[in-house]
């Protein structure tokens, strides 16, 4: 064989392994061993000593005393755990960045993949479980994860569930609260008005504050903070649109466009734009910065945010008071919905974090859901999540705060704290009010009790995603380009002249129907709940 026969032939096997491992088929994680489930050592006590490997982020900050591998987490995990169970827990780091490409090469290898993995994207988790890649743990769950069924909840576990057999164990997420909305009652003073309580009060607000300019700001006066991001576009659209059933609605972000109501909202948007209520260059901001810079420096009125983002040390709100030390900014619900009795209606997070799956190549299937139980079992969670207490952390009221003294030993303990906690989106202290109130404490001391107020904002009159029985093909197929769609949207028909909105709006439908929304919209209507 000459050199360049071998080369070309290098070449076509790397694009066939190339081919394999980006999902096309994931017949590798298929093999006969997959049938294998008997629960040789841990799990089945017959006192062999097994290996239970398990997908762990890596986020690149590992502190020089520890592996990403190897460190205080894991050698607290192994002696609690591992050793009664006669299991050696080895941890399988994984680029953060790289999680899903990653993971597409471990399914291909029936070798190589750990017996635990996940990931965020719901669409991967169903290509998997279509594919046969993924062991059902339903019955396993009942055999040896008790404490693992009582923590997630069955509104949890749906979410791992496709036509009924339960192929991921979906984390919980300990807040659902999403966005709140925030006004200068500074301003408002200045100006002699009370805060806006509807969406009507909103706009004569805007309008007061763009006449006025109460903060003295000139062309740097903002009445309305605005970015191309859904923390500023999703609660004004969700003042508009009706929900689909009871208090439920599209699950994706970018099924927006098919509820009633939809185009409501970009016409009140587009009569914000066109009187200069709000941000001018918005479609230049996707990330928020302008967005930040400009609330920072004092010269938004009003805006719309994730319910946390601007409390956490040093950002917007702590600029903001330093900035203009004379500045009030509150919580205020101010978007009301026309279609439902005039409720606040917001989206609310659904009850799952990411997807933890058993590969059905793995022989550990039992192992690993005894390990998930651990974790859900007793105090294991906040030894994960808080350290050791008088170290790391203090009982407050029964909730683990960190200690402002700890010493940088003991905070370098917890570096991987959340990523190891796999089945916990957040601290769950046993319910939504406990793990707000510990979530809350989190947070500088300063800025504490304006943040419960705007979780309260958040968690008033919420909207949650609809769990399908079964994977909608297209949300898989159409995402991507319905996404990119949707952005085009709200800038177009934000920025088009008033008398020429019907149309804008009509033709941008129209392309985004045409890019795969009729079928997509076809397909949930005809899709079981």
């Amino acid at each position: 064989m000459t050199r360049k026969a071998t080369k070309g032939s290098l070449k076509k096997l790397m694009g066939l392994a190339l081919t394999a491992v980006m999902g096309v088929s994931l017949l590798a994680g298929c093999s006969s061993s997959a049938d294998n489930k008997s629960a040789e050592g841990g799990a089945s006590g017959d006192g062999k000593r097994v290996t239970l490997k398990v997908e762990l982020f890596d986020r690149g900050k590992t502190p020089s005393q520890y592996t990403i591998s190897n460190n205080f987490i894991s050698q607290m995990i192994q002696k609690n755990f591992g050793d009664p169970n006669n299991i050696d827990v080895q941890f399988v780091p994984v680029q953060r960045s790289e999680e899903v490409t990653k993971l597409n090469v471990l399914m291909a290898s029936a070798s190589d993949v750990p017996d635990i993995v996940f990931v965020y994207d719901s669409s991967v988790f169903y290509r998997y479980a279509q594919q046969g890649g993924l062991t059902d743990v339903g019955d396993l769950i009942n055999q040896y994860g008790p404490n693992l069924k009582k923590f997630l909840g069955e509104d949890t576990l749906k979410f791992g569930q496709v036509e009924g057999q339960q192929f991921a164990i979906p984390g919980k997420r300990a807040i659902t609260a999403r966005y709140s909305s925030f006004i200068r009652q500074d301003l408002l003073d200045k100006l002699g008005m009370p805060a806006p309580k509807t969406t009507d009060e909103l706009y004569t607000t805007l309008k007061a504050i763009k006449e006025k300019d109460p903060g003295k700001m000139g062309s740097q006066n903002i009445p309305m903070g605005f970015a191309l991001a859904p923390a500023s576009y999703e609660p004004l659209i969700y003042s508009f649109i009706k929900p689909i059933a009871g208090d439920k609605t599209y699950s994706q972000r970018y099924e927006l466009p098919l509820h009633e109501g939809f185009k409501e909202s970009m016409q009140f948007l587009n009569k914000l734009y066109n009187e200069g209520l709000i941000s001018k260059d918005f479609s230049l901001d996707k990330d928020k910065t302008q967005l930040g810079k400009d609330v920072s420096n004092g010269n938004v009125a009003f805006f719309s945010e994730d319910v946390d983002s601007i409390f956490w040390p040093e950002a917007s709100y702590d600029l903001l008071k330093k900035n203009k030390p004379d500045s009030n900014l509150i919580p205020a619900d101010v978007y009301t919905n026309a279609n439902e009795g005039g409720k606040h209606i917001k989206s609310r997070y659904g009850s799952n974090g990411m997807y933890i799956m058993i590969p059905k190549s793995s022989e550990r299937a039992a192992e690993a859901i005894k390990y998930l139980d651990w974790m859900a079992s007793g105090k294991n969670l906040t030894d994960i999540y808080d350290g050791v207490e008088g170290e790391n952390y203090d009982l407050v009221d029964g909730i683990p705060v960190a200690k402002a003294d700890a010493t940088q030993e003991a905070k370098d303990r917890l570096f991987n704290a959340g990523d190891t906690a796999i089945i916990s989106n957040g601290k769950n202290l046993g319910d939504q009010g406990m793990n707000e109130k510990a979530w809350i404490m989190g947070f500088p001391p300063a800025n504490q009790e304006i943040l419960k107020k705007a979780l309260e904002v958040a968690n008033t009159d919420t909207v949650g995603p609809i769990v399908f029985s079964k994977p909608i093909q297209a949300e898989m197929k159409y995402s991507t380009a319905l996404t990119d769609k949707l952005d085009v949207i709200i800038v177009k028909t934000a920025m088009a002249k008033p008398e020429d909105f019907d149309a804008v709006y009509e033709k941008e439908m129209a392309d985004y129907m045409s890019l795969g929304g009729t079928e997509l919209k076809k397909e949930l209507d005809a899709a079981e709940q």
